[in-house]
């Protein structure tokens, strides 16, 4: 029974993690950030309370975008969910806000991870990390187009691709 059980298990969480929003830019930075304090510590300025509240804010904000543009997702997906196979241009939710809702969160996370740890080296290791990112968000860009047409540049063109105002409405367009 164990040998029928393992393969489907195993399956299973395969297709768990093919849906984990997780990508590899970030885990690297996570761990440089890590192995850089331990190395050679470089504190941040204040006090360890604060360190705390303010990374665990940050933590809990990446996370909660996060999930927020999952549900968005998964809401929006007919069939069985897939998150690198987009069935729909989803343009609600917090991708009303932002065209990569989930990188934000992660780079949330991230500093969140680094404030909470009282540790300056994320303020190092994040921006070169979005710099590497940012290229691969280029490349899911032109995809999309190509999945989506017309309506990923309308898009784009109204919503920010990562943080920012939103591009307002030029008179007599429609919503």
């Amino acid at each position: 029974m164990t040998d029928r059980f393992a393969p489907s298990l195993a399956a299973r969480l395969k297709g768990a993690y093919d849906n984990l929003p997780l990508p590899i830019p970030v885990v690297a930075g996570l761990a440089v950030d890590a192995l850089l304090a331990r190395r050679r510590p470089w504190p941040l300025p204040g006090s360890r309370s604060l360190h705390r509240v303010s990374g665990a804010g940050l933590l809990l904000a990446g996370v909660g975008l996060n999930v927020w543009a999952v549900a968005e997702r998964r809401r929006r997906s007919a069939g069985p969910f897939e998150l690198e196979r987009p069935e729909e241009l989803v343009t609600s939710g917090p991708y009303a806000f932002t065209r990569h809702p989930m990188y934000v969160g992660w780079w949330l996370i991230q500093l969140g991870a680094g404030t909470s740890a009282g540790s300056s080296w994320v303020l190092a290791t994040l921006p070169a990390e979005l710099l590497v990112e940012h290229h691969f968000v280029l490349g899911e860009e032109v995809k999309l187009a190509e999945l989506f047409g017309r309506s990923y540049p309308d898009y784009a063109e109204k919503v920010p691709r990562y943080l920012g105002l939103p591009a307002r409405h030029r008179p007599g367009e429609s919503s």
